[in-house]
């Protein structure tokens, strides 16, 4: 029997191999698991079936159904489609090529560096609601913060306006019960990825990272802030920096595609109708696209939006990551700009939120970018979660895509492209004063540290693709 037994593993080995080389991955990517099944039988299978194999599911939504939502937002706002700048224009053809997102104008925006007036600003559109909330965090926790916005959302359901919510399951299993009490209030909720058997799902390496509210098709808000206390009384050690926006115009109706695309694949329904889509007239000047990205994707849009960006960029580009963590093309890319003369610059804090692996892996990217030009900022003052890109006067990016693996390859994530001078200047100008609150290092001082410390980085960068 035991003979029987080894000959029906080893088959069964064999065929996973198989089907690893199969899959045509990149080659260092398919090498690694086969070393760690062959090696490591039953503990490399384990973490393929967990973190490794992404099966081949359907897109998220049917192609025809993703057309019927970008109909509903051209009928509304086909004169609020627009060129972009020379500039730029390649980069927003890009954008609108591999994701229909279309460039709209008559847009207002407003940028949050802090959570607690962007909660203030929120609660007052929520309760302004007379249709349709939809609301969509990847944490959405049962603290002060929280039970403010589930007291305005309970009591907007009792008034008849529809609620709906969405969650990133893994990130909010503890809290299920205040998930019920929602639902109790007739809200409708829904995880996103639901994992009913969490350890041993195959969506547990898959995140839905966004964070979208619409209310009434014409407000919307995206950025780096869930709804959490931390986020605005900080962590123990120091204050939380954020960056969040506020949207009014044509392009609320992305955001609403967005969700709606969410919440066809959670719950199964298909809401493409005019009521989601209201019309909206132009309320300020700014030019925007709304970026979504997923692994489901045909492309991998957030990363080729930035390694896009740097190619494009002629005077500057700042970079605000939690983590910085690049696959090989976004570091040849910054490599390739900051070698160009490109004034390239990466801020992300000394010390992360999600254990020391993180934070060592992070920094085991250094010294390949200061090689190249690259400069680099420890943020000190506390942890710095904002994911902003702004460049050359005219750009900005703002969402909730992190520098690093997960959030191009595995995390759904969405972010905004806004073409407007004085956003981009903001931004600029944000980035600037964090200087005041980081260390900037060099190559020299760099290369100056311990060598058991060199050592720690090199094995936590091991596990970049999992983090």
């Amino acid at each position: 029997m035991s003979h029987l037994l080894s000959i029906l593993l080893t088959l069964a080995l064999i065929g996973i191999l198989i089907y690893i080389i199969a899959e045509n991955e990149h080659p260092v990517h398919t090498l690694a698991w086969v070393i760690a099944i062959v090696f490591l039988p039953v503990i490399g299978l384990i973490l393929y079936f967990l973190v490794g194999h992404r099966p081949r599911r359907k897109r998220l939504v049917e192609a025809e159904e993703l057309q019927q939502f970008k109909a509903l937002t051209k009928q509304q706002h086909q004169t609020a489609i627009a060129s972009t700048p020379d500039a730029f224009n390649g980069l927003a053809t890009l954008m609108q090529t591999m994701n229909q997102a279309f460039p709209l104008k008559g847009n207002t925006v407003k940028p949050y560096l802090e959570f607690y007036p962007m909660l203030d600003d929120l609660l007052a559109d929520l309760e302004s609601a007379r249709d349709h909330i939809h609301f969509e965090f990847f944490k959405f926790e049962n603290d002060p913060s929280g039970r403010r916005v589930a007291e305005v959302l309970k009591r907007k359901a009792s008034e008849g306006v529809t609620v709906r919510i969405q969650y990133d399951d893994l990130g909010n299993l503890t809290r299920k019960r205040f998930y019920r009490e929602l639902k109790r209030a007739g809200i409708q909720v829904k995880p996103f990825l639901a994992l009913t058997l969490p350890f041993i799902s195959e969506n547990i390496n898959f995140r839905n990272h966004r964070k979208i509210v619409v209310v009434d098709g014409r407000v919307g808000y995206l950025g780096g802030m869930n709804i959490a206390e931390r986020y605005g009384a900080g962590l123990t050690w120091g204050p939380w920096r954020d960056t969040h926006l506020r949207v009014e115009g044509p392009a609320v109706a992305e955001l609403q595609t967005s969700f709606l695309c969410d919440w066809r694949f959670s719950s199964g329904e298909l809401l493409a109708e005019p009521r989601y889509y209201p019309p909206i007239p132009a309320t300020g000047d700014t030019l925007m696209q709304v970026i979504s990205s997923g692994p489901m994707d045909e492309w991998h849009v957030a990363m080729q939006g930035l390694v896009r960006l740097l190619a494009n960029a002629r005077q500057y580009v700042y970079i605000q990551s939690p983590y910085f963590i690049p696959t090989p093309s976004v570091m040849l890319a910054l490599k390739n700009a900051a070698l160009s003369g490109v004034d390239i610059r990466v801020m992300f804090p000394w010390r992360g939120d999600s254990g020391p692996l993180v934070s060592l892996a992070s920094k085991s990217y250094v010294r390949e970018a200061l090689a190249a030009g690259v400069q680099i900022y420890f943020y000190r003052k506390g942890f710095l979660h904002s994911k902003t890109v702004v460049a050359d006067d005219c750009f900005t990016t703002i969402g909730s895509t992190n520098v690093d693996v997960r959030s191009y390859t595995l995390d759904f994530e969405i972010n905004a492209y806004v073409y407007n001078e004085k956003l981009a200047l903001e931004m600029k100008a944000a980035f600037l004063r964090d200087q005041h609150d980081s260390e900037h290092t060099d190559l020299v001082r760099w290369n100056q540290r311990a060598p058991i410390q060199k050592f720690k980085e090199s094995f936590a960068r091991l596990f970049s693709p999992l983090l």
